[in-house]
């Protein structure tokens, strides 16, 4: 089997009255600092039905060359740092964790 990059997909809805720039500014520098994570993607939902959104409102996707650089990411210091913060902030949240399967690649 080929060597697939893994992925680290989050979906979360933050707890009302929570500035969540200041949390999104702060996740940035983290995956800024460790030298695991290849890419990071953010978005806010801006298109979904509520019923098909089901209160979740951002979305966050971090790659990885493999699912041991993801386990190193798991581990480093600044990552368990930051987990505290930001399970305090979370009202819901979904993660995936997968190796990717690209069927169609970016142009």
């Amino acid at each position: 089997m080929a060597d697939h990059l893994f992925k680290h997909l989050a979906v979360a809805k933050f707890k009302e009255g929570i500035v969540v720039e200041e949390i999104l500014s702060g996740l940035e520098k983290l995956v800024s600092d460790i030298d695991a994570v290849i890419s990071f993607e953010w978005g806010i939902d801006i298109e979904s039905l509520e019923m098909l959104r089901q209160g979740y409102t951002h979305a966050f996707v971090l790659t990885f060359k493999s699912k041991d650089d993801y386990k190193s990411y798991l581990a480093h210091p600044k990552h368990v740092k930051y987990t505290t913060i930001f399970s305090q902030v979370i009202d819901k949240i979904v993660v995936l964790d997968f190796p990717a399967v690209q069927s169609k690649s970016p142009p």
